[in-house]
């Protein structure tokens, strides 16, 4: 895990010179940290944005606790998973960290309103297709069995009419984001909001 060290200590960084106190933590991978439009987005919510670069599943079970000293959220929102697959690792393991990062959630926060944000269709794995269906579908199951997680569908939005990734919301990698995918995220995420 040593080579996230420079991104998690840039994010120490951040929540050190914060000057304002966050309601909603957004954490997990590169779809995450490079939505740079979070707080116009969602002007509803006080937010802090705790994505860090290439992390894994696994990765955030493991610095949860660091990343997440000094926050006292009101809900917490996750996108994490991709890179697991990409990496490898096969569907079941990355349910393993799933189920490690809501003991993280728990043992820090107790009963706190999560939602995760189903594993994209991608343009650029596309060839892993089945592996995310699957993984989804372990993910979904777990999620079910804690009534303080919330599962949130971007999985079938992102398709187009033939069952393929929309291109419109992909960046020219075919992997990551652009703002059009951002603004189906926000939308899609302000739904499943419980902000009753």
């Amino acid at each position: 895990m040593l080579w996230y060290e420079e991104e998690i200590v840039h994010l120490e960084k951040e929540r050190a010179a914060l000057t304002y106190t966050p309601d909603t933590l957004f954490y997990g991978s590169s779809s995450i940290r490079q939505w740079t439009t979070l707080a116009d987005d969602f002007k509803n919510l006080s937010t802090v944005n705790l994505g860090f670069g290439g992390s894994t599943l696994a990765a955030c079970a493991w610095f949860f606790e660091r990343i997440m000293s000094g926050y006292r959220p009101d809900r917490i929102i996750i996108y994490a998973g991709d890179n697991d697959l990409a990496d490898g690792r096969h569907p079941q393991e990355v349910c393993l960290f799933f189920k490690e990062l809501i003991v993280a959630v728990n043992k820090k926060y107790g009963t706190i309103p999560c939602y995760f944000i189903s594993l994209k269709p991608s343009i650029a794995r596309w060839g892993l297709i089945d592996q995310f269906k699957y993984t989804n579908e372990l993910i979904l199951k777990e999620v079910c069995q804690h009534p303080d997680w919330s599962w949130v569908d971007i999985f079938t939005p992102m398709l187009n009419n033939e069952g393929k990734p929309n291109a419109d919301y992909f960046a020219a990698d075919g992997l990551h984001l652009n703002r059009k995918g951002y603004q189906l995220w926000a939308s899609v995420l302000q739904n499943a909001l419980d902000l009753e």
